[in-house]
């Protein structure tokens, strides 16, 4: 495994990791119960993983961006697509937006609560994930190993932090709710 297989690999497990999360928070979050220490817990370990993980996608989009205006001219087409994915919604900015009103909603408590959940959901399996598919595939035949290094910043400390914050995710989870995003097996 060459790596640029081992950076892509990290990336596709954070964002499968993300879809995970995301898809069990709001399923546990979107239940009419009533609070428990342990879903709180949940919550906020849930929280703390997307928080890490989207920041760190929003910042290897700006680096993306930046690398595509030094390297391609402005009338590139291979610019031009890139910029035009970066411009779509569902940027992980916004997502963390829609993640703070949900998390504003279950502290407000009542039914703005599930609603708040299941549009953060919708947004994140919708805009988002669309947004990151599109911007990967642009990315992906993209040979050099330098400008991989550079837009990922994968590290081993951020490796053993993204699987830290996925393992108390995992050690959280309330009775009934599996760590699986649709379609993908949980990793």
């Amino acid at each position: 495994m060459n790596e640029i297989e081992l950076i892509r690999g990290q990336l596709a497990t954070e964002h499968q990791h993300a879809d995970a999360v995301a898809s069990a928070c709001a399923t546990a979050l979107q239940r009419p119960e009533s609070p428990s220490p342990g879903l709180a817990e949940f919550r906020q370990a849930c929280v703390d993983y997307l928080v890490c993980v989207l920041a760190w996608f929003e910042e290897r989009d700006q680096r993306l961006g930046d690398l595509a205006r030094t390297r391609l001219a402005a009338a590139d087409p291979a610019r031009r697509a890139l910029e035009d994915a970066l411009a779509r919604p569902g940027r992980s900015r916004e997502t963390l937006e829609r993640l703070a009103a949900a998390v504003a909603g279950t502290l407000a408590g009542g039914s703005s609560s599930q609603a708040s959940w299941s549009e953060f959901a919708r947004y994140f399996n919708g805009a988002w994930s669309a947004r990151r598919d599109a911007v990967d595939a642009l990315l992906a035949p993209n040979p050099r190993v330098g400008d991989w290094r550079a837009v990922a910043a994968i590290d081993a400390d951020s490796i053993l932090e993204e699987r830290q914050l996925y393992a108390r995710v995992s050690e959280r989870l309330p009775p009934g709710v599996k760590l699986s995003a649709p379609g993908l097996a949980a990793g």
